[in-house]
């Protein structure tokens, strides 16, 4: 696979804008985790290491957080696999094992099932090539006019392309 390929199947880091500040993703926010993900065939990926303060138990990865990720890995997936942006309603998390702080977490996103107004993503966090947190994430699949609605300063710049048609 050439090197330009593979670029392309990497998620521009500022599709919602330069200045966005999400705890997940936002390129310059300084308090958060910065995430980055790429396009992978149907599944969409991150990989991060986390370090001392991210601590649940000494060590590990805070479960609360873990849970946050997957959150934010399954909308990337809607957003790298659909181009469209949804709104959590449900998730349901499960720890399998300890993942740990200092050591590499790969994260992997899976449409499941997807309805006129719904979809349901799998998100898989594993570590050393064993799965630590499983989520089952369901989203409703606002349209534009609804989500300018929702939030308080309308639709940023460039937002309305990820929404249904009205």
């Amino acid at each position: 696979m050439s090197d330009a390929h593979e670029h392309h199947d990497h998620l521009d880091p500022y599709t919602f804008g330069r200045d966005q500040t999400c705890f997940g993703c936002g390129p310059h926010n300084d308090v958060g985790l910065r995430l980055r993900f790429k396009r992978e065939g149907d599944t969409v990926t991150t990989r991060f290491t986390l370090a001392t303060g991210y601590d649940g138990p000494p060590g590990i990865l805070h479960g609360g957080l873990q849970a946050m990720v997957a959150d934010e890995l399954a909308g990337w997936t809607l957003v790298g696999l659909r181009g469209r942006i949804g709104l959590t309603t449900s998730m349901n998390v499960r720890y399998i094992r300890s993942l740990y702080l200092g050591r590499e977490v790969l994260g992997t996103g899976k449409i499941l099932t997807e309805g006129e107004n719904t979809a349901t993503l799998r998100v898989t966090l594993s570590q050393d090539g064993k799965a630590g947190c499983m989520a089952k994430v369901s989203f409703a699949m606002a349209d534009a006019d609804k989500m300018e609605g929702i939030l308080e300063n309308g639709l940023p710049p460039g937002w309305r392309r990820f929404f249904s048609p009205e």
